[in-house]
C-alpha cells in the first residue's frame, strides 16, 4: 500500500501520460455535457457577479449575454469545472505534502503578476477562450480559430520572453542565504490527513449532487477534480510550453501538449460521429489573433497560464493570487469593452465560425489536424535537440537539452 501511495504521490507524473488522459477526459466530458473544458468564461461571469454585488447593472452588456450569466458559480457546470480543478489540485498537493506558503523575494512580482493576469484575461476573452478553449478543446473540436490563436500565442510568448529577460523587468537581484524564496512551514506531517479528509468531503458533495438530481453539476464537479489532479500531477503549464522554447530550448511540455491534443482530437471525433453532436466552433476573426497575442504576452508576464496559475496557487505560491484577480479583472474589462467601446464591431464582427469538419469532412479534418500536430511535435523535438539557451542554433551541435 505504501509503495502504491508513493508511486502516485511521491513524484510527479509523465506530462505525456497526463496530457493523453486529459485529452480523453475532455472528449468524454464533451460527449456527456455537450460543453467543453474551459475556465476563463467562468472568470468573466465571476467578474459580472462582483459588479452586480456592488450595484452595477450588467443586464445590457452583450458579452454577458454571449457567455450566459444564468444562476451563480455554484449552480453552473462551468463553475464546478473551475472549483473542481482548484480542489482536485489541492487534494493531491496535500496528499503529497507539497503545500507550502511561498512568497516572491521581489515585491515587484506581485505587480507584474497582476498586470500580466489582466492582459492575459483580456486577451483570452477577446479570443473567446484561453489556452484550454483553443489548444485543448478548440483543436479537437476542429475549430479554425484555435490555430489562429495558437500562432498568435506563440508570438506573444516570444515577446513576453524577451520582456521578462530585460534588466528593467528583473530588477536588482535579492540575495538571501538558505533557499531560493521565503517560505512558511505548514506542518507537512498533517497534510496527507487533511488531503484525505478534503477528498472524502468532496466525494460526498459529488454524491449529494447526483442524489438530488443535479447530475450535470455532479459530473462537472467530478471532471473538474480529475482535471485538477492531472494538471497538478503533470505540472502542466502552457506558458512553459512556449517560454521554455524561447529561453532554453526545452520542449518537453510542448511535445506533451501536442500528444494530448492529438489523442483528444481522435477521441472527440469518435464521440461527434457516434452521438451525432455538433462540434463547438468559435469565431475566427482579427480578435482571435490579437487576443492570442495579448494572452501569450500576459501569461509570460504573469509567470503562468490559467491552468498553471490554479495549481501553483493551491501549492501556496502567493504571487499567483494577484494573477487570478488580474485574470478576472481583465476578462471583465473585455466584457465592458465588447460593446461599450466598439471592440465587437471593430475586431469580431467581420469574422465567422469555421469548422474543418464542415469544410473538408471528418476524415480529412482529422488527417490535417494530426499532420499539423505531428509536424509541430517534430519541430519541437528538433528545436530541443539543437537550440541553446537564447543563442540560437549551433551548426553540428546535436547535444540534447532537457
Amino acid at each position: 500500500m505504501k509503495k502504491l501511495y508513493a508511486s502516485w504521490f511521491g513524484s510527479y507524473w509523465s506530462p505525456y501520460l497526463v496530457m493523453a488522459l486529459a485529452g480523453i477526459l475532455s472528449a468524454v466530458y464533451f460527449g456527456i455535457t455537450n460543453t467543453v473544458w474551459a475556465v476563463t468564461g467562468e472568470f468573466t461571469r465571476l467578474g459580472g457577479h462582483i459588479l452586480e454585488f456592488f450595484g452595477v447593472d450588467v443586464s445590457d452588456w452583450a458579452y454577458f449575454d454571449l457567455v450566459h450569466m444564468n444562476g451563480t458559480t455554484w449552480t453552473r457546470t462551468d463553475g464546478w469545472i473551475v472549483w473542481g480543478m482548484f480542489i482536485g489540485a489541492l487534494i493531491t498537493i496535500l496528499l503529497s505534502s507539497n503545500f507550502k506558503i511561498r512568497m516572491p523575494r521581489q515585491k515587484r512580482r506581485y505587480v507584474q503578476g497582476f498586470v500580466g493576469g489582466i492582459i492575459a484575461g483580456f486577451g483570452a476573452r477577446l479570443a473567446l477562450g484561453c489556452n484550454l478553449a483553443a489548444f485543448f478543446t478548440g483543436v479537437p473540436q476542429f475549430s479554425l480559430h484555435s490555430w489562429i490563436f495558437i500562432v498568435a500565442t506563440a508570438v506573444g510568448t516570444f515577446l513576453g520572453a524577451k520582456l521578462v529577460n530585460t534588466r528593467w523587468w528583473k530588477g536588482k537581484p535579492v540575495l538571501k542565504m538558505g533557499g531560493t524564496a521565503p517560505t512558511v512551514r505548514t506542518g507537512k506531517s498533517r497534510q496527507p490527513l487533511l488531503g484525505a479528509l478534503l477528498g472524502l468531503a468532496y466525494i460526498a458533495l459529488i454524491a449529494y449532487f447526483y442524489a438530488t438530481g443535479r447530475t450535470m453539476l455532479g459530473t462537472a464537479a467530478l471532471f473538474g477534480a480529475a482535471f485538477g489532479i492531472l494538471i497538478e500531477r503533470g505540472q502542466i503549464c502552457f506558458t512553459s510550453a512556449f517560454r521554455d522554447l524561447w529561453i532554453s530550448g526545452r520542449a518537453t511540455m510542448t511535445k506533451a501538449i501536442a500528444v494530448g491534443m492529438a489523442v483528444s482530437s481522435v477521441a472527440t471525433l469518435i464521440i461527434i460521429l457516434v452521438y451525432g453532436l455538433d462540434p463547438i466552433t468559435k469565431i475566427a476573426a482579427p480578435s482571435t489573433f490579437i487576443g492570442g497575442l495579448l494572452f501569450g504576452l500576459g501569461i509570460v508576464m504573469a509567470g503562468g497560464c490559467e491552468t498553471g496559475m490554479m495549481y501553483r496557487l493551491m501549492e501556496g505560491q502567493i504571487v499567483f493570487l494577484p494573477v487570478f484577480i488580474g485574470n478576472i479583472i481583465g476578462a471583465t474589462a473585455l466584457a465592458f469593452a465588447w460593446d461599450h467601446m466598439g471592440v465587437y464591431n471593430l475586431l469580431v464582427k467581420s469574422g465567422a465560425p469555421v469548422n474543418l469538419i464542415t469544410e473538408m469532412g471528418p476524415a480529412a479534418a482529422l488527417l490535417v489536424t494530426l499532420l499539423v500536430l505531428g509536424a509541430g511535435f517534430a519541430v519541437a523535438a528538433y528545436w530541443q535537440k539543437n537550440y541553446r539557451f537564447g543563442v540560437g542554433f549551433k551548426k553540428g551541435d546535436t547535444t540534447h537539452v532537457g
